[in-house]
């Protein structure tokens, strides 16, 4: 019967082990799934931040979660979110790259229009201001307010070119978005035709 005991006592003793050496495999599988992903996220977090900051706030709370799972101890779930947290990952790259590169190819086009379009209401104010004849229903008093807002104009192209000389291109177009409001406004107040 002592026999019988030992030996009973011995295989849940080796089973536990097992399972513990199985656990553990699986706490490390979780564990390494978990940094692969954080580094993942990490080295696209400055472009993803600039471009497609919701994709990046997902892959970050998915994570977050499979973080959490792991400290709970259900390292299947924590497995799995750190596999779900990867490949939001890898999508973000992709869609980073993809706004970066819509927002460069707006930014190169409206770079070569706003200039012309800005010496255009420059020339037309100067020739108000030489006595040229302005449209009907225009006074001096709209060309002084016309010359202080091509002067807010010319200030907020300069802003919206520096955001992009520093490479963030999603704010350069959010300040450019206004600017084309006010540039129309100015050009309808001056007579200019599009």
């Amino acid at each position: 019967m002592l026999k019988k005991m030992n030996w009973l006592a011995c295989s849940v003793l080796g089973f536990a082990m097992m399972l513990e050496a199985c656990g553990g495999a699986e706490k490390d599988a979780t564990e390494g799934a978990i940094n692969a992903a954080q580094t993942a996220i990490n080295a696209a977090s400055s472009e993803a931040a600039k471009y497609v900051p919701d994709q990046l706030k997902s892959a970050q709370d998915t994570l977050r979660n499979a973080k959490d799972a792991l400290a709970k101890g259900d390292y299947s779930a924590g497995l799995s979110g750190a596999k779900d947290a990867a490949k939001k990952a890898s999508d973000m790259v992709a869609a980073a790259a993809a706004k970066k590169q819509e927002l460069m190819k707006d930014w190169t086009s409206l770079g070569a229009s706003m200039p012309k379009s800005m010496e255009q209401i420059k020339a037309r104010m100067d020739a108000y201001s030489h006595g040229a004849r302005m449209p009907k229903g225009t006074d001096k008093s709209v060309l002084a307010t016309a010359k202080d807002q091509y002067a807010q104009l010319k200030q907020a192209w300069a802003d919206a070119t520096a955001a992009a000389q520093s490479g963030n291109l999603g704010e350069a177009m959010q300040k450019a978005a206004g600017i084309k409001d006010m540039l129309a406004k100015l050009k309808e107040m001056l007579g200019i035709k599009s």
